[in-house]
């Protein structure tokens, strides 16, 4: 697999918006996996985690840039952190490995983790239909109460949400519970995750739960921090496509 950098025009606003894309060298058409990177990073971010399991199951991968970082000195910060046209950056990039990248509309994969994570739950509330399994790790899943945990972070939340508390909760995952409980979606964190409470999943689980008891989002709280775990996030997210693959995934 070689790494193909593309400019994809956005639906949402019309800009070029680039990703790295790994084609599968299989004639038929592959499953996409999307890694989305972290909150301070750009697409480039998961390259060491995301590119080796593309390559061992032979999937397409695609890394979306979705406006940058979340960061104050992005100078598209607003545009970034799960706004509108940054998730629609996903979506059009998806598009675009299914139309020219050889990529399999019916076995698509998410995963991320930290701000990937929370990108993750937020494309989980936007196109559940999109994704036939969503890998969240330690995901921020409330950004106001992030902003207010986490002082360190709190300068760029402010800045990326035009300091609005509206728009921190129009950019947070528990304000789409109805959405995300209609994906097939695994949240991962860890018990001693001192970036991101574990609350924050707990929270969300528990608002899904209590509203979509049948739905298919689960949650696994594991012994360890703030980190994203492939070989757990693979374990699962194959799990999930054998159920409905013509043939066994090897490897």
């Amino acid at each position: 697999m070689t790494q193909q950098e593309i400019l994809i025009r956005s639906t949402y606003d019309g800009t070029e918006q680039p990703s790295l894309y790994y084609k599968s060298a299989s004639a038929e058409k592959r499953p996409l996996l999307v890694g989305l990177h972290t909150w301070s990073y750009d697409r480039f971010n998961q390259i060491g985690n995301m590119l080796p399991v593309a390559e061992k199951y032979d999937y397409n991968l695609l890394l979306p840039e979705f406006r940058g970082r979340n960061k104050a000195a992005n100078p598209h910060c607003t545009e970034a952190c799960a706004s509108v046209a940054a998730m629609q950056d996903i979506k059009d990039a998806i598009d675009w490995a299914i139309r020219e990248g050889n990529a399999d509309p019916d076995h698509v994969f998410l995963l991320g983790g930290s701000g990937g994570g929370h990108m993750a739950l937020m494309m989980a509330g936007y196109c559940p239909e999109v994704f036939e399994v969503i890998g969240a790790f330690v995901p921020i899943t409330d950004l106001k109460k992030w902003s207010e945990q986490n002082a360190g972070y709190r300068p760029d939340v402010l800045v990326c949400c035009s300091e609005s508390e509206e728009e921190m909760m129009k950019r947070s995952p528990v304000s789409y519970i109805d959405s995300i409980a209609r994906a097939n979606v695994k949240i991962f964190h860890g018990k001693y995750d001192s970036s991101v409470p574990v609350s924050h999943s707990l929270e969300l689980f528990g608002m899904i739960m209590e509203k979509y008891p049948k739905s298919r989002v689960f949650l696994d709280i594991f012994d360890g921090g703030h980190t994203i775990d492939m070989e757990q996030a693979m374990y699962w997210i194959n799990s999930q496509y054998k159920k409905t693959a013509k043939t066994a995934v090897t490897g």
